[in-house]
């Protein structure tokens, strides 16, 4: 059975949600909301805020909204009846037994000890007879035996169902492991080893669980070259940071990501315990805010060829307004006999030029802005006017992206010096270009709000409904009983049927289904049965102004709209001499009659 409504009625009068948010977002008080900058995009100037009255936050400039619940869900990247686990072990309440959420907790810890049983496993294959290839692979990679066992590396046998007979023998049956992406489901029921005669490497998150795993083929052998364990209900490449179990722990002042694990593992090994890398994926506005969770600083170290300053610059962009300090540490070229360039990884510049090297390239990063430039300097060939007038383009579109009037000045200035140009000209061009991108932003917005129409519909098209009046009356309605429950009993006179809207209706329909057990009227216990879209949808709703004072004449106003809406769609209008003078009184006041 589903967690019983008058337990979470009991967790959200206990869990405040500004106390919870607080945890996590610096809130200052501001015009009877508390405000920051949101949790869940990057952003500079805060558009996020708590309203405690209300207990909902809601985003201004992301969208998401919602209460206690849901953002712990959002924050925590949790189901609803983890969410609900969580803040009732923070509250020291203690969530009914026998609900979906122990089956789900249960199912869920399955996969962990799963994925648990076969690190160990694999790391005991690495070290016994059959593990000799993947040894020696480890070897000529030159990771110490020390190393390989600090990182939990494994082998992978050549075998098709190895691992499958092990974790068989520990209890862990076919649905199980194909669960927990260790297995494959084949023909006629039968199933096999994910990963074979690889080199393993656990995913430990940041609480110490084994995630899942990351695979190299060993050379020569056909197949893909790096495998991942498939999306599982505890793996989830975007949201997870290879080696962060290690490096949250540094006393180092920054975070050094790098493309790919064996980096990882080579940079610990030589004594850069700070190093991190996303799971064979790029990265994320998630794997962004992890990341600020636990450093001001962040470093790029990609490969220095064209494939790696093109992701550079793609997880600039990502970063652009992250709450961090980014710097990118630019590998020097490397050239083999003939003078022709040679990729170089961060794996092969610290076994050619040793941990030393390393240090003084890192101590020598460059911020963000002043690699965009030097970036923008290799692009162009600035020994003549062509060259010099594209560059200053590039250079002043750059700049005038810059938030900060110090920043654009300081390296405006250095742009200038690059063209040969005077400073002040360039901060002409700069401030000249951030107009015209001023000016052209209000006039999208100006021809927005010539639809008025549109801008009364919500944003994501899944969500909007078929009549505006209609629908901005169902949105008053459900404003009004969630503020103020008490006027249920004359609301209950429309039907969810009578909305416009399917998702309003819906919400409409769960409120009634609360009132009649006897549950509190709130946003928050609705969590478990919204979609993350439709609860930042009902929090927006929550969100906008209610004079509680004429609440009874604003609901009459409300369901009058709703029932004239509906008996036009239902073609009742012709034959409702009621419906019929509605119209006609409401056509005489509009002309002023």
């Amino acid at each position: 059975m589903p967690i019983p409504d008058q337990f979470i009625d009991e967790l959200t009068a206990r869990c405040d949600i500004a106390d919870v948010v607080g945890q996590y977002v610096h809130l200052k008080p501001k015009g009877g909301s508390l405000w920051g900058c949101c949790p869940f995009h990057n952003e500079k100037t805060p558009s996020f805020h708590v309203v405690p009255e209300r207990q909902l936050y809601k985003c201004f400039g992301c969208g998401k909204g919602g209460g206690v619940i849901s953002f712990i869900m959002e924050m925590e990247h949790l189901p609803f009846p983890d969410a609900v686990r969580l803040l009732a072990q923070r509250v020291g309440m203690e969530v009914p037994e026998g609900d979906d959420s122990g089956q789900s907790r249960k199912k869920r810890a399955r996969t962990l000890e799963a994925n648990r049983e076969a690190a160990r496993f694999y790391h005991n294959y690495l070290k016994g007879p059959g593990g000799a290839q993947v040894r020696a692979y480890v070897a000529q990679r030159q990771i110490t035996p020390r190393t390989a066992t600090r990182f939990g590396l494994g082998a992978a046998p050549d075998g098709w169902d190895t691992l499958i007979q092990y974790l068989g023998g520990k209890g862990f049956d076919k649905l199980e492991l194909i669960e927990a992406g260790l297995a494959v489901a084949g023909k006629n029921g039968s199933i096999y080893d994910k990963f074979r005669s690889r080199l393993m490497l656990p995913v430990i998150d940041v609480q110490g669980n084994v995630a899942g795993f990351t695979s190299r083929i060993l050379p020569g052998l056909e197949g893909a070259k790096y495998l991942n364990t498939p999306e599982t209900a505890v793996f989830k490449k975007g949201r997870l940071v290879y080696a962060l179990n290690f490096a949250k722990s540094t006393k180092r002042p920054n975070l050094v990501l790098v493309e790919g694990n064996i980096d990882v593992i080579t940079l610990h090994q030589a004594g850069f315990d700070n190093v991190v890398a996303t799971m064979g994926t790029a990265l994320t506005g998630d794997h962004a805010r992890l990341l600020a969770r636990y450093t001001h600083e962040l470093v790029l170290c990609y490969d220095n060829d064209p494939a790696g300053k093109k992701s550079t610059d793609r997880v600039l962009e990502i970063l652009k307004h992250a709450d961090l300090k980014v710097r990118v540490l630019q590998l020097p070229n490397a050239y083999d006999g003939q003078g022709a360039p040679l990729k170089q990884d961060p794996d092969d510049f610290i076994k050619k030029f040793g941990p030393a090297a390393f240090e003084k390239c890192l101590n020598g990063s460059a911020e963000q802005n002043d690699y965009r430039l030097d970036t923008l300097l290799q692009k162009h060939d600035l020994s003549g006017d062509e060259g010099r007038m594209a560059y200053l383009r590039d250079a002043v579109e750059t700049v005038a992206s810059l938030q900060s009037p110090i920043e654009r000045e300081v390296y405006g200035t250095k742009a200038a010096a690059a063209a040969g140009v005077s400073p002040e000209a360039m901060a002409q061009e700069v401030e000249r270009f951030r107009k015209r991108q001023t000016w052209q932003a209000r006039r999208k917005q100006e021809r927005r709000d010539l639809t008025p129409a549109i801008q009364l519909q919500p944003r994501a098209r899944e969500l909007r409904y078929g009549s505006t009046r209609s629908g901005r009356a169902e949105e008053g309605l459900l404003r009004l009983l969630l503020l103020e429950p008490s006027l249920f009993p004359e609301a209950e006179r429309v039907s969810p049927e009578q909305f416009s809207s399917p998702v309003l209706g819906k919400i409409y329909a769960l409120l009634l289904r609360r009132r009649g057990a006897g549950c509190a009227i709130q946003l928050d216990a609705l969590a478990g049965e919204l979609t993350a879209e439709e609860m930042d949808y009902l929090a927006g709703i929550l969100d906008q102004p209610a004079d509680l004072s004429h609440g009874q004449q604003a609901l009459r106003d409300y369901i009058e709209k709703i029932e004239t809406e509906a008996l036009k769609r239902t073609g009742g209008a012709e034959t409702d001499p009621l419906l019929a003078a509605r119209e006609k009184f409401r056509e005489k006041k509009s002309y002023g009659g």
